[in-house]
């Protein structure tokens, strides 16, 4: 078993979400529910599925945040995680809609400030 650690800095302006999902349609309806959540919302997310060749799904209305976010994503490599950038917009304008997508099963968190994630690799991944 090994214990590594992730540090995200979002670039200034933008919101960092980390959430859990289960599902390869999770980023389609992640991207309805915050274009509908605030009016020029600019975004992007990556989804790891966790089966079959284990793709990063992603989407997003922003180009660099869509490649930001499949970045991060690639970086946490952990199935079902989903990573969510976003700008002209707070976690507090969109969680509780968030929270309503059938999809996603936890948020860990959602902040503007750095963040150290640890996760334990073993021999299962």
């Amino acid at each position: 078993m090994e214990v590594n650690s992730l540090k995200i800095e979002p670039p200034s302006g933008v919101q960092f979400v980390l959430a859990q999902s289960h599902f390869i349609k999770t980023v389609e309806d992640v991207s309805e529910c915050l274009v509908n959540c605030v009016p020029g919302i600019k975004f992007g997310c990556g989804f790891c599925e966790a089966s079959g060749p284990c793709l990063i799904r992603h989407a997003g209305n922003d180009e660099v945040l869509e490649k930001m976010a499949t970045e991060y994503a690639h970086s946490i490599s952990a199935g079902h995680s989903l990573v969510i950038l976003l700008k002209d917009a707070f976690p507090i304008n969109i969680l509780p809609r968030l929270k309503e997508v059938p999809e996603i099963v936890t948020i860990y968190c959602a902040t503007a400030n750095p963040v150290e994630i640890i996760f334990v690799d073993t021999l299962q991944g």
